[in-house]
């Protein structure tokens, strides 16, 4: 594969050079049976032969020799509560958005440009190969998944090649129903035992779920409690798909388990979640020395989501803010959002101004580490 090319065609082009058996021209005759050899009545019969012994397959361990049956198809969202998500609101008041729209109006719209520009450039920087972003955080509930959901959306939007979203937290994660997905079927465990180096892309996706706003779904599970996943189903789902997709934003469980250890180890780039708050900064900046001690760049190549859950934070930002670059890391806020505190599928459209400028910043910084931090 050359550096700078068409990455994804020279994928498929490999695969297509794969040698496949002979396919068949017509129906096969089959030969006729060999009569049996004459016996000779004086010698004696010869001893039975025992039956060739079958392999045993270990217990709780599915036959290779049988085929994968099929999941059942399972709503995100149960039918009965589905009605009870209400009508999604603006992130931004109408007051707010208001005005926005006379600002635009009456302020100069150059120094804006120049930002998107530079962020877009970020955005839409080219790969030779699939790069993975692993999104995660000291414990659950302070906007992981969202985090998540924002960053596969924002790929979504900049980016051109396939785009993967996927869910490594099976503890009865929000992912999907935050991607605007309405049912699963196939999880990274089921395709763990399916995967193979002969499959393309469009075999690929028919196992994911299309994203409205472009790019592919991978959950966990099926909304089940479950066995969570293990660091085998992980590297092995991770390894095989990053072929197909130029990015792959996983969200991952909260640290300090085993597959999120494994993730923010192996990943080209992460993004740690810190709600705002003085005991979260706290224990996110505790992660961050962790970092610093691995054996390659983990610290360069990580930012922060400093995300706030409530409008009447009274954490002082710019000061959390410093305590975290200290350690080395870019810190990204991402304000309170009616939207995003409404729970429910994230409509884009409908973010504020501001949550959807600290979604694209925060993109364009793990992107720039992903590909340009060794």
């Amino acid at each position: 594969m050359t550096e700078g090319g068409d990455w994804q065609r020279d994928v498929l082009r490999e695969l297509a050079d794969t040698p496949a058996a002979p396919a068949s021209t017509g129906p096969v005759e089959a030969s006729p049976p060999m009569p049996p050899a004459p016996v000779d009545p004086r010698l004696p019969s010869p001893p039975p032969q025992p039956a060739s012994p079958t392999r045993p397959v270990p217990r709780g361990t599915r036959d290779p020799r049988l085929p994968l049956p099929t999941p059942e198809s399972v709503p995100t969202v149960d039918p009965r509560l589905a009605h009870a998500l209400g009508r999604p609101q603006h992130g931004d008041s109408l007051t707010q958005r208001t005005g926005r729209s006379l600002r635009r109006l009456t302020t100069s719209a150059g120094q804006d440009v120049a930002e998107q520009t530079y962020l877009a450039t970020e955005l839409q920087q080219p790969v030779t190969t699939g790069r993975i972003i692993a999104v995660t955080s000291i414990r659950g509930g302070v906007g992981k998944s969202t985090v998540s959901a924002l960053l596969g959306r924002t790929f979504n939007h900049y980016r051109h090649d396939p785009v993967l979203t996927l869910e490594a937290d099976a503890a009865l994660g929000t992912l999907p129903v935050r991607m605007g997905a309405e049912s699963v079927r196939w999880s990274c465990a089921d395709l763990a035992q399916i995967l193979t180096p002969a499959m393309q892309l469009t075999d690929v996706t028919g196992y994911l779920v299309p994203v409205a706003d472009g790019g592919w779904l991978l959950p966990a599970g099926q909304g089940r409690v479950g066995a969570p996943m293990d660091v085998r189903t992980y590297r092995t789902v991770t390894l095989a798909l990053r072929r197909y997709f130029a990015v792959t934003v996983v969200d991952c469980e909260s640290l300090p388990g085993d597959v999120a250890r494994t993730a923010m180890d192996t990943a080209h780039a992460r993004v740690v979640v810190a709600p705002m708050t003085a005991e979260g900064v706290n224990g996110t900046r505790q992660v961050l020395n962790w970092l610093a001690q691995l054996p390659h760049a983990a610290l360069a190549s990580t930012a922060v989501a400093l995300s706030a859950s409530s409008p009447d934070t009274t954490l002082d930002e710019k000061t959390a803010a410093t305590h975290l670059r200290e350690a080395g890391v870019a810190v990204v806020s991402l304000p309170y959002d009616r939207h995003l505190a409404q729970g429910g599928p994230i409509h884009t459209v409908m973010l504020g101004q501001a949550t959807r400028d600290a979604a694209v910043r925060l993109a364009a910084e793990a992107m720039h580490r992903a590909v340009r931090v060794r």
